[in-house]
């Protein structure tokens, strides 16, 4: 929930105050995203800093999570996730849910997630698996900060932030129609992510 807030809740803001200026827009859009990560790992990450699907998935391919902890993880971040979208909608005096009309689709778009989402899963099990999980709030925040930035998608590689994405027709939102193939391919980039790390880090250390 506060990731999206933090997502969407900055887009929003962002829009308003630049308006016109979608390269400044994106810029503090990507910082706050990044720090609101720093902050929510910090604070949650001694009980789960899952809030993602693909890293939970992720977790298990790699031995990390139990099967049977995968899908109530996965429905707690949808419904966290769809909450924090309509949570930042109301603060911002907008309705709490608007269907995003912004079309991302692409080829070049969908190589960009399967990019971002095993880039992702590499700095999250890169550091669990060498225990330096103290260091992940920074690194998952600068990355993704980083994200919005080299990829052409944005980096959303999450997908229950992308289907939270649909619920807002602001600076973040993503039309319901082009939703699944960005979770499609944020689920090949995870698949692709367990491989190589499984080469890189075969055992846990």
């Amino acid at each position: 929930m506060f990731l999206l807030v933090g997502v969407v809740g900055s887009g929003i803001m962002a829009a308003r105050l630049s308006p016109g200026d979608t390269g400044l827009q994106l810029f503090q859009n990507a910082a706050a995203t990044a720090a609101v990560l720093m902050a929510i790992i910090s604070i949650f990450g001694t009980i789960s800093a899952d809030f993602n699907p693909a890293i939970t998935l992720g977790a298990w391919a790699l031995g990390h999570r139990a099967g049977r902890d995968v899908l109530p993880m996965v429905l707690a971040q949808l419904v966290g996730a769809c909450c924090g979208t309509v949570l930042a909608n109301l603060m911002f005096d907008l309705p709490a849910i608007v269907l995003s009309t912004t079309g991302r689709s692409g080829g070049n778009l969908w190589l960009a997630e399967v990019v971002a989402t095993v880039g992702l899963l590499l700095v999250v099990f890169s550091l669990v698996r060498t225990a330096r999980t103290s260091q992940l709030p920074y690194a998952v925040g600068a990355y993704v900060g980083g994200a919005y930035y080299f990829t052409s998608s944005t980096g959303f590689a999450n997908p229950a932030v992308t289907i939270a994405r649909t619920l807002s027709d602001t600076f973040t939102g993503i039309d319901p129609v082009n939703a699944p193939m960005f979770v499609l391919v944020q689920a090949l980039g995870a698949g692709i992510a367990v491989l190589l790390l499984r080469v890189l880090f075969p055992t846990t250390k």
